[in-house]
């Protein structure tokens, strides 16, 4: 059975790919999740892994240097992802950072936050702008401590999804609904299923970014060398659809990944042996 899945597999076709650009902000070193923005055009945010303040950067496809937005009331312990979708407790978008990596799996509880999607700065020397105090989710999964990197926003129910890594287990999906958000103390999200993702780490099959198509009728989860694809069903499970899309020697480190379109994904890594991530666009044969 696997010797046929692993044929299968090779027989796909390579998707589409173009280096777009590399980034210009030398803050910028470990781009570990990216958003593309439908408020403002060609605008992409993405922050650093830990080691960083909590800042949102703004770039394009191109890594132009658009400046950064401070993050009021927020940390970067171990942030991880961005997500977008609709605000917790108001109307419009906004962005959702997950603070959820660990390493070492012993984290008692982590945290997510939300913030309205802010106006771009007007360029590197723009470095004053804040965001409104962000909200605050703090929560716990129901079987212990996870390295989380990838995370989604539905659009269709507001709930956040989270993908554990795989890095010691199997990969699990997680959810946290919209009530959560009402809660003063930390909560515990649900346990969904386990995805059908058999990590391995010599192969680079290790979960690091997901991300949810606008309409919510599909879900693309990320790994370093592959991209999976998944139909949300009732309740918030996912279930398989190919085939997997191959991505493998494309960046050194890439993590992120996002929907540029129904078609096409923007991809970005961390900093390359010259020292810059990598934006790429990928269309895969789906």
């Amino acid at each position: 059975m696997l010797a046929s899945l692993f044929l299968l597999q090779a027989a796909i076709p390579r998707p589409e790919m173009t280096l777009t650009g590399t980034f210009r902000s030398r803050r910028l070193t470990e781009s570990s999740g990216v958003v593309v923005s439908r408020a403002h055009v060609g605008i992409l945010w993405t922050h650093n892994d830990s080691g960083d303040g909590p800042y949102l950067y703004a770039t394009d496809l191109h890594g132009t240097d658009r400046g950064a937005v401070r993050v009021t009331g927020a940390k970067n312990v171990d942030w991880e992802d961005l997500s977008r979708g609709p605000c917790p407790d108001a109307p419009g978008e906004c962005i959702y950072i997950g603070d959820t990596g660990d390493n070492l799996q012993d984290h008692r509880s982590v945290t997510i936050y939300a913030v309205p999607e802010p106006q771009p700065p007007t360029g590197p020397a723009d470095t004053l702008r804040a965001t409104p105090p962000a909200r605050a989710l703090r929560f716990r999964y129901p079987d212990g401590p996870r390295d989380v990197e990838a995370m989604f926003v539905s659009p269709r129910d507001s709930a956040i999804y989270l993908i554990s890594k795989g890095r010691n287990s199997p990969v699990r999906l997680y959810r946290l609904p919209r009530s959560a958000w009402s809660a003063v103390k930390t909560v515990r999200a649900e346990l969904l299923q386990r995805l059908s993702i058999i990590p391995d780490r010599s192969s680079g099959r290790l979960v690091t970014d997901a991300t949810i198509r606008r309409d919510g009728a599909l879900v693309a989860v990320r790994t370093y060398t592959e991209i999976y694809f998944f139909i949300p069903r009732p309740g918030g499970r996912l279930s398989p659809i190919g085939p997997v899309c191959p991505i493998t020697g494309l960046e050194r480190q890439g993590e992120a990944i996002d929907f540029l379109d129904d078609s096409t994904f923007v991809l970005t890594s961390e900093a390359d042996f010259f020292g810059r991530g990598t934006i790429h666009t990928v269309r895969c044969a789906h």
